[in-house]
């Protein structure tokens, strides 16, 4: 069985409690199946409380740490202009480095430049609130892209890196869309249509980011995949795959577990879980092509076109 999961923070527990990322109070796990494969992709979670002067200063502590981390497991950790199905396909375990709420970049526009030749190949622009880029989705004031905002997308796009619009403000999510030149994703959001949390795509945001060749990931927290987060469980991750496969959506799901960030459901406890999820796709009648393009095809043609398509 071959995975790509777009999204966990498992990383921010090793930078900030130097918990190993193979220690098994992880719910993240790489594959231990010798005839499967996993791509992580490590996010660095920058929380809203940080400066940006801390959020910089934690990034740059965090690619060191994934960089040794990789290099202690045996995890092969994609830098940029490598070939990612290539890497993918002839590595058991596999790792991207991501960035949760650009923060991080600490205002400098240059610094998109640094963190791309550090190997990251997607940012989340925002957490939860307000940064010098534009509104998180429990900001309050809807803010869109700011001048800067608007700068480092089009540096993102022109140095390869994926803009995510996971936990954007809807304005900061359509002025995205507007001025986006390159497909876009949503890592780690559900459906708002079977889960009504404001963290979760509305029908039309999924359509524009699926029509623009993007990609969405589905997030296993509980209060995102049921109503009564109380009651969630595996089988609502379908709920939500179904949804927005009915919408069109057969090129654009994924993965985004937020693993070691979010509240699993009662019957999820760590990444172990894909094998049952596979399983539990082909029972309710998923034909094995579909669930293999939803476990890594999806992601993997995503990020090869993206490369693709580089305009530097």
């Amino acid at each position: 069985m071959r995975v790509i999961d777009l999204h966990c923070d498992t990383l921010y527990k090793k930078s900030i409690d130097n918990i190993p990322l193979d220690s098994t109070e992880n719910e993240c796990r790489l594959c231990d199946d010798k005839n499967g494969s996993k791509l992580q992709c490590y996010a660095i979670w920058l929380p809203d409380n940080l400066s940006g002067n801390e959020a910089e200063a934690l990034f740059f502590k965090a690619s060191g740490d994934l960089v040794s981390e990789c290099e202690r497991l045996g995890i092969s950790l994609l830098k940029r202009g490598e070939k990612l199905k290539q890497a993918f396909l002839n590595n058991r375990n596999t790792a991207f480095f991501t960035v949760e709420n650009s923060t991080a970049l600490n205002g400098k526009l240059e610094n998109v430049k640094k963190f791309a030749a550090l190997g990251v190949r997607m940012m989340t622009l925002t957490w939860n609130d307000e940064n010098p880029v534009g509104g998180g989705v429990e900001s309050g004031n809807n803010t869109g892209l700011t001048g800067f905002g608007r700068q480092a997308v089009r540096e993102m796009e022109n140095n390869g890196i994926v803009v995510d619009i996971s936990h954007a403000s809807q304005k900061l999510f359509y002025d995205v869309a507007e001025r986006a030149t390159r497909p876009f994703a949503a890592s780690h959001s559900n459906a708002f249509s079977v889960t009504r949390h404001k963290r979760n795509l509305t029908d039309e945001q999924f359509k524009i980011i699926a029509e623009n060749r993007g990609i969405v990931g589905l997030n296993f927290h509980n209060a995102f995949l049921n109503n009564n987060p109380e009651n969630a469980c595996v089988t609502d991750i379908l709920r939500h795959a179904e949804h927005f496969l009915s919408l069109g959506g057969e090129n654009a799901v994924c993965f985004g577990s937020d693993f070691d960030g979010g509240v699993l459901p009662a019957d999820i406890k760590n990444s172990f879980v894909y094998a049952g999820i596979y399983e539990l796709m082909l029972k309710h009648g998923y034909s094995e092509a579909l669930v293999k393009k939803i476990f890594y095809l999806n992601a993997l043609n995503f990020y090869e076109n993206f490369d693709n398509q580089r305009i530097m």
